[in-house]
């Protein structure tokens, strides 16, 4: 979810997602609609010659493959992270987790090793998406599946704000501190992206766009949950962007 898996870092980045006080989890609405779109496009591990392998990269510290474990029941799922003290946490909540990075073959799976990817709130935090998109589509089997998560730049209430001049929320211009935006975390986001963005992103980079669609946001204020809510029946407009694409 939000762990930086790039060895070429900024100085303090690193230090930055060491860091136990660093929020690391982003909610169960979006995991768990996640995790069903993964267990409808995979089918049930009864009906399968051998379980998927699925991996979870940057999984923090489990939170969010242990929510989704139950749907995805009977397929090996494992838990990859850069951090070694997410690894840590995640350890008790998974039973196989492993050190990996996104660059220059870090992921210490084979070509085509796995049958899908969990990518969820990860691609935000990144110095070089390019790099790791490429990554993925290595260790990912030909027509293996990516389930990717990242902020909408465009969330409906961001829109408003930028009308008003106000900073978006989800973006960030600091590792220390909040600046002209709602919102008291800092989470190290480096790059955001709209829906159609993401969508022409991932299509570059050898992938097949099979769906993309909404979730809501745990941080949006709960007079606005239930608004929240209905804007992910328009994914361009909703809080969290969930993409399905395939490895051509």
């Amino acid at each position: 979810m939000t762990t930086q898996l790039t060895r070429h870092r900024p100085p303090g980045l690193r230090d930055f997602y060491e860091n136990p006080a660093v929020p690391v989890a982003s909610g169960d609405a979006r995991t768990l609609r996640q995790a069903r779109i993964l267990a409808t496009a995979l089918g049930p591990a009864t009906a399968r010659t051998t379980p998927a392998t699925i991996l979870d990269i940057g999984c923090g510290d489990g939170t969010a493959a242990a929510t989704a474990a139950p749907l995805l029941a009977g397929h090996r799922l494992i838990g990859v992270d850069w951090s070694q003290d997410a690894l840590k946490r995640a350890h008790a909540l998974l039973p196989h987790v492993v050190r990996g990075e996104l660059t220059d073959g870090g992921l210490p799976f084979a070509d085509g090793a796995a049958d899908a990817v969990l990518f969820s709130e990860v691609i935000e935090h990144l110095v070089d998406p390019d790099s790791a998109l490429d990554e993925l589509r290595r260790v990912l089997r030909p027509g293996g599946h990516l389930m990717l998560s990242t902020p909408n730049l465009a969330a409906w209430y961001n829109r408003g704000l930028l009308l008003a001049g106000v900073q978006p929320v989800f973006s960030e211009v600091s590792l220390r501190g909040i600046h002209g935006r709602p919102g008291k975390e800092v989470v190290g986001h480096l790059r955001l992206y709209t829906a159609r963005a993401l969508r022409a992103f991932v299509a570059a980079s050898g992938f097949e766009v099979v769906s993309l669609a909404g979730a809501p946001f745990h941080g949006v204020p709960r007079p606005l949950r239930a608004l929240d809510r209905l804007a992910c029946a328009v994914p361009s407009a909703a809080s969290i962007l969930l993409l399905h694409a395939r490895r051509t």
